[in-house]
């Protein structure tokens, strides 16, 4: 009855609120509380869920870490669901399961753990447990690490490193670590050398994974690898020197049954299940701590943004981003969805493959939703075409048309416009679009739009962003990337900011490399640590030759950083008050640009 009489006032709030001109504050109020809704039927279910793994059976699959309860819950209620599509392969949460299994024995394996063909009873699981704590033991009493005492022996709760691409094998790879109660990291696939060491060094790896087709330039970092005590993998088959076995090979010879939940069951949630590392934009990348508890609560993520188990998500983010393990594959287990796991993005493919997979939902960061508007309604609706990257002018052959890049080159984005995809312009004078429309790109009467964007596009048709033209400069007959000096230099520990652009230098063609640099506090300057770095990590002819000392860096009203005012200023110390270096090579040093070496560098007697 109360309910009646509510209902009228209910249904004159909307006017009334109008009347008082507080609807627009309130427009968002129904979605506000259908989202308060979804949060707390979220916060239930993942509780219900976490009090039934805790009352589980401590041998079975469902009494373990969150990751391990869950998806041995999946293939229970919803086996044949298809879980991952990755390329022609999918599979579904049985699968999921059972080549997760394997993956856990071969570790559980490394630990000391004996589980048998077929599984064990409790009894020898126990055995198996004080085996692993016996390895233990015995490497702390001798005082030395456990992967000195056997090359394949783990302690429990060790780190192992994944320095992998997105793939099927790193899910299987990563649940069966967690299965097996091991810490995993996720090493961004792109760091080598000092960068990597220092991130396995920083979460204490005992392991490292890594894909075949990373040796090749892993080779320097072999040696050091090995001096640091790590047991190393390969996720497939090797052709290298000893050391380095086939994990997958092995995991396939593995039983598929579960493992014991106790085995990965956390003392407490707040313990750490995995390391995920920061971008390192500002300085060496940082081992971020994720909890058992945060990968519980990862599970809710699709399920607060209204998805459902019947969903396709389309994921094309890496893995060791959190964005693309725990919001991406950990929400879709939280949901029971479908996840259609790409390598890489390709702007170019993207709509192909949400009509092949009937994608219904996309997540992303950063700058994929501008690519994607950018693409006209079409496949490869784009070219990329030589170009002056300097002045960013294309290249036009004899009859006066452009030039397409070849597969790996570096080539300016333009687009056809037409009357289904016009450019209407800037607002103001017609000037303001001057050089954005290129007319005769291939044939006679034909307009396209010009982006400014650098992009690379490989054999398969994969694009990845390079620079923007203008921001590269040639140096030595050679194109210089802007952005590949400026994240060689951010590696640095000492190095705050860091900008880089090019200073025309008389008596040379091209452009010279200059980096304004803004120092971390309270380190300084280090001209021969930072000499050694770009030696090692940049071709001769990408090494900055000037360095310029800065308080800090001037941006564009944009946020983006200001090189115009910098590259007129160029490198004269008598106009500049900021401490200035050059490069010398015949001292292969960085030294004071003093009156006297500028005088020899405008003489041509400093070799730069």
């Amino acid at each position: 009855m109360a309910a009646l009489l509510l209902l009228p006032l209910l249904l004159l709030l909307p006017l009334l609120l109008l009347k008082l001109h507080r609807w627009p504050q309130l427009r968002w109020l129904a979605a506000d509380l259908a989202f308060t809704v979804r949060a707390l039927r979220c916060k239930r279910a993942l509780r219900a869920r976490a009090l039934a793994a805790a009352a589980a059976d401590r041998e079975g699959p469902e009494g373990g870490c969150s990751l391990a309860w869950r998806l041995a819950q999946l293939a229970r209620q919803r086996g044949e669901h298809t879980f991952l599509i990755h390329g022609a392969r999918s599979f579904s949460y049985a699968e999921a399961e059972r080549q997760s299994n394997r993956a856990a024995r071969i570790f559980l394996r490394a630990l000391g753990w004996d589980g048998g063909p077929g599984g064990r009873s409790a009894e020898s699981a126990g055995e198996g447990e004080r085996s692993a704590h016996s390895a233990r033991d015995a490497a702390a009493g001798s005082g030395r690490a456990p992967a000195e005492c056997s090359a394949a022996r783990l302690a429990p709760g060790a780190t192992v490193a994944l320095l992998l691409p997105a793939s099927p094998e790193f899910l299987w790879l990563w649940f069966g670590l967690a299965k097996a109660g091991l810490r995993t990291a996720f090493v961004p696939s792109a760091v080598r050398r000092g960068p990597l060491l220092h991130c396995l060094r920083s979460c204490g790896a005992r392991a490292l994974v890594l894909a075949p087709e990373f040796l090749e330039s892993l080779e320097p970092d072999l040696p050091e690898l090995r001096a640091m005590g790590l047991q190393l993998w390969a996720a497939g088959p090797v052709s290298h020197p000893a050391g380095i076995s086939d994990i997958l090979a092995g995991a396939a010879a593995e039983a598929e049954g579960p493992v014991p939940g106790y085995l990965s069951a956390p003392q407490s949630m707040a313990d750490t299940s995995l390391y995920i590392f920061t971008s390192g934009t500002t300085g060496l990348p940082k081992a971020a701590r994720i909890s058992h508890l945060k990968i519980l609560q990862c599970q809710g993520f699709y399920q607060l943004c209204g998805a459902r188990p019947e969903d396709v998500i389309y994921l094309a983010l890496p893995l060791y981003h959190m964005s693309g393990s725990l919001l991406g594959v950990v929400g879709c287990l939280g949901i029971g969805a479908t996840v259609v796991l790409k390598s890489r993005f390709s702007a170019g493919q993207f709509w192909e493959d949400c009509q092949r997979h009937e994608v219904t939902v996309f997540q992303y960061i950063g700058e994929l939703c501008r690519y994607l508007v950018n693409q006209p309604p079409r496949v490869f609706p784009f070219s990329l075409i030589r170009c002056d990257v300097a002045t960013g002018e294309p290249t036009r052959d004899a009859q006066g048309h452009c030039v397409a890049t070849s597969p790996g080159e570096p080539g300016l984005l333009v687009a056809p416009v037409s009357p289904q995809s016009p450019f209407l312009g800037y607002a103001g004078g017609p000037e303001l679009a001057q050089g954005k429309l290129l007319r005769d790109v291939f044939r006679p009467g034909d307009v396209f739009f010009n982006t400014g964007d650098l992009l690379v596009c490989d054999d398969q048709g994969f694009l990845r962003f390079h620079d923007r033209t203008g921001d590269t400069f040639r140096w030595k007959g050679e194109n210089v990337a802007t952005t590949e000096v400026a994240e060689v230099l951010e590696a640095l520990d000492f190095l705050q900011e860091v900008n880089v652009y090019g200073v025309a230098v008389p008596g040379h063609e091209g452009r010279a490399g200059m980096a304004a640099l803004v120092l971390r506090p309270p380190h300084t300057l280090d001209l021969a640590e930072l000499y050694a770095h770009v030696s090692e990590n940049l071709p001769p002819y990408a090494r900055p030759r000037f360095l310029r000392l800065q308080a800090s860096l001037a941006t564009t009203e944009t946020f983006k950083q200001q090189k115009v005012r910098m590259t007129r200023e160029g490198f004269d110390p008598s106009d500049l008050s900021d401490p200035l270096y050059v490069l010398d090579q015949a001292a292969g040093a960085y030294l004071p640009l003093t009156p006297a070496r500028y005088s020899a560098l405008l003489a041509g007697d400093l070799r730069i």
